[in-house]
């Protein structure tokens, strides 16, 4: 995500100069040909441009909005995550009693660095590469990848998860698949023995197995989102209609500057690459945000959010050293 204003022109522009260098090498070609040449009829009529443009405005507009609503439904599953994190700090600080404190602080801290755990794998889980993301396939997202780290691609899911489970418990997950799922089942698990043991009242034990339950529905919601791209026919016929549009441009200013004199033909090449990278920068941006988790700059902050969480919820068992935020780096906070 990023902090800042806007993102500042030295980073926007080598961010998108393969467009620029695209659009002044298809503008150039039948500006040249069409001076030197006399291939006139190079040069067409504007209408079938902006019939052209029109319907790449409509479907790059029609992507983007869907690509945001991708994004902004994530931020929103976070949010819950981070509400029902807190939620269940104060149900077990409360509802969780034995007569020995030092048992019962134990308990909780247990309780408390579990569900770290599952913050942990499922952020992990998130920022796994998925076939059809960008982020790494992409030249000009894996240069931008220098402006910023992703936390979760400096170590293993394993040497953070050490901090938060037992050695038998860690072993259990890390032979998972989803580990993040495994934690929950293993919170689950220990709540019935609780229950059992009368160190949890009956209603408290329902009270807490449905938060387990909301919890579960936070992960299998940024799972969908995950695992099920923007569709590819939708992504795919934006981007045929965009590069339709910047093949038609330069014919299209051919035609309507010609009628000022042979010399002005030549602002077909400014004029391409103006309108060309203005749709080809949309089509880039919608690129760019259709995957919230995948590593990107604009992606949802799930990395500093669990970081948030767990000072939250270590503060409320009045632990000191507290671990600090994640601060972001380049105005890009993970």
């Amino acid at each position: 995500m990023n902090t800042g204003n806007y993102y500042k022109l030295h980073h926007f522009i080598p961010w998108t100069r393969m467009k620029i260098l695209y659009m002044v090498a298809v503008s150039t070609v039948p500006t040249s040909l069409y001076y030197f040449l006399d291939w006139h009829w190079l040069g067409i009529p504007w209408v079938p441009v902006a019939l052209v443009g029109t319907a790449a405005a409509f479907i790059a507009g029609f992507r983007n909005t869907q690509t945001y609503n991708r994004l902004w439904e994530a931020r929103q599953i976070w949010g819950g995550i981070v509400n029902s994190s807190r939620t269940w700090g104060i149900m077990v600080k409360d509802f969780v009693r034995t007569e020995d404190l030092d048992e019962e602080r134990g308990l909780h801290q247990q309780l408390f660095y579990r569900h770290f755990a599952w913050l942990t794998a499922l952020r992990f889980q998130l920022r796994e590469s998925r076939s059809w993301e960008n982020v790494k396939t992409k030249s000009y997202n894996r240069e931008y990848l220098n402006y910023y780290l992703v936390p979760e691609w400096e170590c293993g899911v394993e040497v953070d998860l050490v901090n938060y489970l037992s050695e038998e418990e860690l072993n259990l997950i890390l032979s998972k698949k989803n580990k993040a799922a495994q934690v929950i089942a293993l919170q689950s698990s220990q709540l019935r023995k609780l229950n059992e043991q009368g160190q949890l009242s009956d209603l408290n034990y329902v009270e807490m197995q449905n938060l387990l339950k909301e919890l579960y529905d936070h992960q299998g919601k940024n799972e969908r989102i995950k695992n099920f791209p923007y569709p590819r026919q939708f992504s795919s016929i934006n981007m045929y209609f965009v590069y339709l549009l910047t093949i038609l441009l330069p014919l299209g200013f051919l035609n309507e500057f010609s009628k000022l004199g042979s010399e002005v033909v030549w602002l077909t090449v400014p004029f391409s690459v103006i309108v060309g990278w203005v749709f080809l920068v949309l089509e880039q941006i919608g690129e760019s945000t259709e995957n919230p988790f995948e590593g990107g700059p604009n992606d949802v902050p799930i990395s500093s959010m669990s970081r948030a969480i767990e000072i939250d919820l270590r503060d409320m068992l009045n632990e000191e050293n507290l671990p600090q935020p994640i601060l972001p780096v380049n105005e890009i906070l993970m």
